[in-house]
């Protein structure tokens, strides 16, 4: 068996968890094992599971596979999918604390990669994807960012969203002054405040925990936690 460990970095867990581990050989954003059948990914991806919100996300399957190759990616012992030469990689979402994903050949052959998730210790985090919020003030149905350029509402209405077609939870966020704030969603860019033509802007939530963030530049980044439950809602 092979071995490869990636561990996570506690100041940029929410992004990204960077690579402590150095690979036997590696292409950009993948590790490839010494077996040189299978590969996994070099970071652990923050990303939008379409149940639980953001988490913790990997990639790993079959590299450069022959047309008859066919493995078994598993977490922590437990099967997650069949890969193929068609379908030669898979989605693992991994849980809180240390991860083995396992990439197990017909032959026998099994390669694998260790991630660390741990949450940071005393933030209460869900996972590492969620920021900490503990800095923001909520008065009322308003939670109030620390830097104090943004808010936002706190109980999710329900409306429909012109993008999707969907009725969707969703939450307003407000621009405080004249403060320039890139909005993003689920690490998706949405929108631009201005706090003059721009002061304020719906934000539709998905299944689970949504992280909704308000950047003025690289002065400040606004952050704010939001479940959207089943990602839909019944109009009142």
């Amino acid at each position: 068996m092979k071995s490869k460990k990636i561990l996570s970095s506690g100041v940029a867990a929410f992004m990204a968890v960077a690579a402590l581990g150095t690979p036997v050989w590696a292409v950009t954003g993948v590790q490839v094992a010494t077996s040189g059948k299978t590969y996994a990914s070099s970071v652990v991806q923050c990303a939008l599971n379409p149940i639980t919100g953001m988490a913790p996300l990997v990639k790993a399957g079959l590299y450069n596979p022959k047309q008859n190759a066919s493995a078994t990616v598993s977490l922590n012992a437990t099967p997650e999918a069949t890969v193929t030469f068609f379908n030669p990689d898979a989605d693992v979402w991994l849980a809180n604390g240390a991860n083995t994903v396992r990439v197990e050949l017909n032959n026998h052959t099994a390669d694998s990669y260790t991630f660390d998730t741990s949450p940071i210790p005393n933030l209460g985090q869900p996972n590492i994807c969620i920021p900490d919020t503990a800095g923001n003030t909520v008065s009322g149905d308003l939670e109030t960012a620390a830097s104090g350029k943004s808010s936002a509402t706190v109980t999710p209405g329900c409306a429909l969203n012109g993008a999707t077609g969907q009725v969707q939870p969703y939450i307003n966020l407000f621009d405080n002054g004249t403060y320039l704030l890139n909005v993003s969603v689920n690490n998706v860019p949405k929108t631009q405040l201005n706090g003059t033509t721009r002061l304020h802007t719906p934000v539709f939530l998905s299944p689970g925990l949504n992280v909704i963030s308000a950047a003025n530049g690289s002065l400040s980044t606004d952050y704010y936690v939001r479940d959207g439950g089943i990602g839909s809602c019944t109009l009142p």
